[in-house]
């Protein structure tokens, strides 16, 4: 069973999330009642959907070799080589489920695409500057 597959057997069971059709039309997701949280595109690569807000209020520590920003995204992209990565993604998917509870934004808006239709991916890029 590859990381993603447990990863998504292990968060399917979670009572706020439910298996879903991605909006993106690629793989497997999970939602929640206030939106899509997760994407699941590969056998490696997830997309999360953090909120703008919550990527800005936690961006110094979403630096880790697994993530990757793609600036002015609600998503975050996670690449799942090691088993650390996958408890780094049980972690953000609790504060995803967080983000879209405790702080709705209008501009969090959960037809936002997911970075996997973004061409350019930027690895660490802290959203802050520019």
């Amino acid at each position: 069973m590859t990381l993603a597959a447990r990863a998504f057997t292990q968060l399917a069971t979670w009572p706020d999330l439910t298996e879903a059709e991605p909006s993106c039309g690629v793989g497997r997701a999970l939602g929640s009642a206030h939106g899509e949280i997760a994407h699941f595109h590969s056998d490696r690569d997830v997309d999360l959907c953090l909120t703008v807000r919550a990527i800005r209020r936690f961006e110094e520590h979403l630096t880790a070799a697994a993530i990757q920003l793609v600036p002015d995204s609600h998503w975050v992209t996670l690449r799942l080589n090691f088993a650390a990565d996958v408890d780094l993604l049980m972690t953000l998917v609790s504060l995803a489920l967080q983000a879209h509870q405790a702080w709705p934004d209008p501009s969090d808006s959960p037809r936002t695409r997911c970075n996997d239709h973004n061409g350019a991916v930027v690895a660490r890029q802290n959203l802050g500057d520019g």
